[in-house]
């Protein structure tokens, strides 16, 4: 029985009867899917092509936000997808990816946004460990941080790109909302506060303000400043609400980082051996280091190839080369790809202009 100006079926026990046959139907469509890309596994596997191909789910999900008719939101498409095409993948092979850890770090919130979950987890250490382990071949893959809104470039990431044979085939950003974790519900007592040294530095205004009495504690990751808190009630963490339910923690200050734009760039990285660069997306980056004769005007030079070929930098970073004789690296992100025509004559120049010269990677880039 229906009230009036109401349709059959549109009440609320009629509309979860919809709901659940559009669930089977969506189910069925995503078990055909998977037979799908088995079948694709199995053409990879006698072509000896690599299963992940950032640039192909890129396109992908470009599509489906193209062709998107709503209600669903553009921003719910991607996750959704990458979930969808994370679980096919799977069928083909398990896909191991490093990353900061322990368990609860952003490092690993950001591989899952990536990859999606279903990836074999990989935690290390230190940002020294998931460079090691994927240039070993540990990990498939490694999900390391490289700049922050707000304390800018992660050193350790950018020095290691100089020393080890890993290249980025992806990025991706997360926004950082960094939060107060202890095993009580009260800022009473906090007598040291343990975190990643970038997390302390994004907090500074809110714990000179609130704890300025408490040591801050520098550690490998944040999720091991919240492992940290969950041994010892004197101690407090910055990590987040991940991290909290992980080891059992309150969260006692919410959103305590001093911007409240606060974001996190991380760089997917892999051994070119195991690896292939990224074809074109329409989307994408290219970033190299470099570094240049101690002369007059060779900065100035590094420039005049880029805006002969209207080539644009979106990025440019220095680093201390360590020499003892004040060089630098220079950290450049270009729009665009090497196969590209201007790209690749804009690059082709800028490695004549340069004592070193490094491509550190061509990936796609997420369009919003």
């Amino acid at each position: 029985m229906t009230t009036e100006g109401q349709l059959p079926g549109n009440d609320l026990l009629g509309l979860r009867g919809q709901i659940d046959a559009v669930d089977r139907e969506l189910l069925a469509l995503l078990n055909r899917r998977a037979t799908l890309a088995l079948a694709v596994g199995e053409l990879k596997k006698r072509e000896g092509s690599v299963v992940f191909r950032p640039e192909r789910e890129a396109q992908v999900i470009d599509g489906l936000k193209s062709s998107n008719a709503g209600p669903l939101q553009n921003t719910s498409v991607a996750p959704i997808w990458r979930e969808i095409m994370s679980a096919c993948r799977a069928l083909e092979t398990p896909t191991r990816v490093a990353f900061l850890g322990p368990a609860g770090t952003f490092s690993e919130e950001a591989a899952l946004g990536f990859f999606g979950s279903s990836i074999v987890r990989v935690p290390c250490a230190s940002i020294d460990e998931v460079f090691h382990a994927t240039a070993t071949g540990a990990a498939d893959f490694g999900v390391v941080p490289v700049e922050n809104s707000t304390e800018g470039v992660v050193a350790r990431s950018l020095d290691l790109f100089l020393h080890t044979p890993l290249f980025i085939i992806g990025e991706t950003s997360l926004f950082i909302r960094q939060n107060l974790l202890r095993k009580e519900n009260t800022l009473d007592g906090v007598q040291a506060v343990c975190a990643h040294p970038q997390a302390l530095a994004q907090c500074h205004a809110w714990l000179s303000h609130h704890l300025p009495d408490a040591e801050r504690r520098p550690v490998a990751s944040n999720a091991e400043g919240a492992r940290l808190a969950s041994l010892d009630p004197a101690v407090a963490g910055i990590a987040s609400a991940r991290a909290a339910s992980e080891f059992g923690l309150h969260v006692v200050a919410p959103a305590i980082q001093d911007d409240v734009h606060n974001r996190t760039r991380f760089a997917i990285v892999t051994h070119p051996d195991k690896h292939p660069s990224p074809k074109p997306s329409g989307h994408d980056c290219t970033s190299l280091v470099v570094s240049v004769k101690n002369q007059p005007g060779a900065v100035h030079d590094l420039l005049v190839p880029l805006k002969t070929h209207g080539v644009s930098m979106s990025r440019f970073e220095s680093r201390p080369a360590r020499s003892g004789q004040w060089e630098y690296y220079f950290y450049i992100d270009l729009e665009g790809h090497p196969d590209e025509p201007q790209v690749g004559s804009a690059l082709r120049e800028l490695r004549d202009a340069c004592a070193f010269f490094k491509v550190l990677g061509t990936y796609p880039i997420d369009v919003k």
